[in-house]
């Protein structure tokens, strides 16, 4: 087992190398601003609760509104391009939070920001895609949301150290720090000179036909298997991710009553299994159905809200226990999904429209980020807890028969069976 999962980095080329490290550095920035934006904006800005939540809502539609827009352009200019001008954009973005006082400010720099996050995920995918022979990317992908993960921990850990609601200048610098870290991205990006740019054919030798004309996204959608994988996602990534975001924390403190602390250390419990678990996850799925392996994944995250609702019913001294469990087991679905569904995404994109395929994936997480909170919000919010909970686990179990009915459509490689 150990030399198998040791064998997970030999995969990894040069370029997709260096792609990873800009990923990771990247990440730690994020992770120091990501846990406080509401915060900032309505406690340490003054803007409110209610307006700042309004904001963080602006900026996932941008990227509902951005993401189709950017797989076009991906696939006209090539990955490594848009990818740099994203990493710019956000750097902007996200170094003139530091500086808001008012609505209007604010409503500008998420603007910026908004519009290079969307401008992010679908080219880097898509470049990760062309620097990697087809039959490695499930492991690259595996290492990519590991080191997404290592970058958000190390990230949470120095914001929550520095981050004081009584020192506005604390979180200048937090914002600051994070703007730095997407140009150093960039730096590294800088050198890669023609990787990842035009339509032509693919970076890691990719027998796809690079001069057959596109036709857009009438064609992505002419292609039943994607359409059907974006389903799934959806549904997968709403009631899933979408969920945790803003349903946990409430869920935890509100209806379970239990401490507010219980919230930072459900987080990092997932955050670590994920560093610690994702390599020997790669290893155990390595040749087996990605399509199954997708619907297993709609089935543990439906456990994993059972776990947590079951929170209410045992005794209190068990309640914490049994959420810590349930985050571990949505933790370990993570590790499946996080590679399984781009390595799909991929081998079924043609390499001329590879950027709209990723799109189409990343235009999933952007919905589901206005959907998910939202309906977390709303059900939650009028004390309606169980039907909350009943909604996300029928929403997952439908997610979960739609991925695994992918299986019918693809080829055994594009389905990664050995």
């Amino acid at each position: 087992m150990r030399s198998r999962v040791m064998s997970t980095f030999a995969v990894v080329t040069p370029a997709a190398r260096r792609i990873l490290v800009g990923n990771l550095i990247s990440a730690i920035g994020s992770g120091v601003t990501l846990p406080f934006l509401i915060i900032y904006l309505g406690q340490v800005r003054g803007l409110g609760t209610a307006t700042a939540g309004f904001l963080v809502g602006y900026l996932a539609l941008i990227a509902v509104v951005c993401t189709p827009v950017v797989g076009s352009v991906v696939d006209r200019f090539g990955p490594r391009p848009v990818l740099m001008v994203g990493l710019v954009l956000t750097a902007v973005g996200v170094g003139s939070l530091g500086f808001v006082s008012t609505i209007p400010s604010a409503l500008v720099a998420l603007t910026v920001l908004g519009i290079g996050d969307s401008t992010l995920w679908a080219p880097q995918s898509a470049l990760y895609a062309r620097v990697t022979p087809r039959e490695d990317r499930q492991k690259l992908f595996g290492l990519q949301f590991m080191c997404l993960n290592l970058g958000l921990s190390i990230g949470g850990v120095a914001g929550a150290l520095i981050a004081d609601v009584a020192a506005p200048e604390s979180f200048v610098l937090l914002y600051l720090v994070d703007a730095i870290t997407f140009l150093v991205y960039l730096g590294i990006l800088i050198p890669m000179r023609g990787v990842g740019v035009g339509h032509a054919g693919s970076d890691a030798g990719d027998d796809s036909a690079a001069d057959r004309p596109s036709g857009g996204y009438r064609e992505v959608l002419r292609d039943r298997a994607a359409v059907r994988l974006a389903l799934g996602a959806v549904l997968l990534v709403t009631f899933g991710y979408g969920s945790l975001e803003v349903g946990l924390p409430v869920y935890i403190t509100e209806v379970a009553g239990l401490d507010l602390s219980l919230v930072a250390v459900a987080y990092a419990v997932n955050a670590g299994s994920i560093v610690f678990g994702q390599l020997f996850v790669l290893s155990m799925i390595q040749g087996r159905s990605r399509s199954l392996l997708a619907g297993l994944v709609g089935l543990l995250w439906a456990v994993s809200w059972l776990a947590i609702g079951a929170s209410v019913i045992v005794p209190m001294s068990l309640a914490a226990i049994v959420i810590i469990v349930g985050v571990l087991i949505f933790a370990f679905g993570e590790t499946i999904y996080s590679p399984v569904a781009p390595a799909i995404t991929n081998d079924l994109a043609p390499d001329h429209l590879r950027g709209r395929y990723n799109a189409m994936v990343s235009w999933t997480w952007a919905v589901s980020g206005v959907v998910g909170p939202g309906l977390a919000g709303v059900l939650l919010g009028a004390g309606l807890a169980a039907a909350w909970l009943g909604v996300v686990m029928v929403g997952l179990l439908a997610g979960a028969v739609l991925l695994a009915s992918l299986r019918r459509f693809l080829t055994p490689a594009q389905d990664g069976r050995a």
